[in-house]
């Protein structure tokens, strides 16, 4: 399957995307910014439709169960998972978390912390060995590597792996689709009427404005760094694991349909196309899982994985006081929108 790729640093490919109904769709909004409308230097809109950042939460979603945990499609994959007890009691996973195995919950368990930084021969003042590092990313939660993380809570805090693979959704030559309407209160247009244990100005009748959009054209691009991954020196199958993991998480977004928001339903419009690799497409779902459980086969068999492959942490959750004075912190990290799920 991956043969084709031997002379490849990066693939590049991308599916067109219709509205499911109608021509209207509503595009992700930014805080203070609303939807991301921009222009191009010879004049032509274009408009962020969904981000990069969304994008990684949304292919992360491709290998969970019912319950939030890992599909048992995917049994074996390493990943870590927090027990949180004392003021909240509840589990996180590297799955979901927005820094994934920088994750708070996960770094501040000393004892996974030494484990870690032992195995990627991390230390404070050290040059990196990003090989290694690589290798323990991959033995502790190998999507942590597909999706990117920055240990930023980890020492001195200089582990920064890129997104091995990105997506983002562009629309040509946008256009605004103005419409409104009203939330209609049956009992008391003015709102003077009240839940007595309720006091808040959500009564009445509201009048709202509404924006979606139309578009000439709209695609879905995929990025898959494979210099990178190859760059960790990973053994063959965990390397061919993370291609094929890769591109089952695009083939389960793309035939599971990009329904991103109540008013923002989109299909496929045509064929993958592939830009760097003639003859190429994209093998159907259940191929790449096949591909994808035959390596998860080979890298427990020779030791690539944590055993066993969840590593269970404990840690104990706190409520903090309004009124409760924190120091200041020694140094104060940027989390750049990289870094952002």
């Amino acid at each position: 399957m991956f043969e084709q790729m031997g002379k490849v640093h990066r693939l590049y490919f991308e599916q067109a995307l219709r509205p499911a109904q109608g021509e209207r769709f509503q595009p992700t909004g930014f805080a203070d910014l609303g939807a991301a409308v921009y222009e191009l230097p010879d004049g032509r809109r274009k408009l962020l439709l969904e981000s990069v950042q969304s994008m990684a939460n949304r292919f992360e979603a491709g290998l969970l169960g019912p319950d939030g945990d890992l599909s048992p499609e995917f049994e074996g994959l390493p990943y870590i998972k927090a027990k949180l007890t004392g003021d909240t009691e509840t589990f996180v996973t590297s799955l979901t978390e927005p820094h994934r195995i920088n994750s708070p919950w996960f770094i501040s368990d000393d004892n996974f912390k030494v484990e870690f930084s032992k195995r990627s021969s991390y230390t404070k003042g050290s040059p990196l060995d990003w090989r290694k590092i690589g290798k323990a990313i991959f033995f502790y939660d190998s999507n942590s590597l597909l999706h990117g993380c920055f240990l930023a809570n980890l020492e001195d805090g200089r582990i920064k792996a890129p997104r091995a693979l990105s997506a983002f959704i562009e629309a040509d030559n946008p256009r605004e689709a103005l419409s409104g309407g009203v939330k209609f209160n049956p009992i008391d247009p003015t709102g003077k009427i009240r839940a007595a244990n309720y006091d808040k100005d959500v009564y009445g009748n509201v009048p709202f404005q509404r924006m979606e959009y139309t578009a000439d054209k709209i695609t879905a691009y995929f990025g898959l760094d494979i210099s990178l991954l190859r760059g960790y020196g990973l053994e063959k199958p965990a390397f061919e694991l993370l291609l094929a993991l890769g591109l089952y998480k695009v083939r389960h977004f793309l035939d599971a349909g990009a329904r991103l928001r109540t008013a923002c339903d989109l299909v496929p419009d045509g064929p993958v196309l592939f830009r760097n690799l003639d003859g190429f497409s994209l093998p159907e779902k259940e191929e790449l899982l096949k591909s994808v459980q035959q390596n998860i086969k080979e890298c427990t068999k020779a030791g690539l994985f944590a055993q066993p492959p969840v590593t269970m942490l404990e840690v104990k959750a706190v409520i903090k006081k309004k009124n409760e004075e924190t120091a200041e912190e020694e140094e104060e990290t940027v989390l750049t929108e990289d870094e952002d799920s």
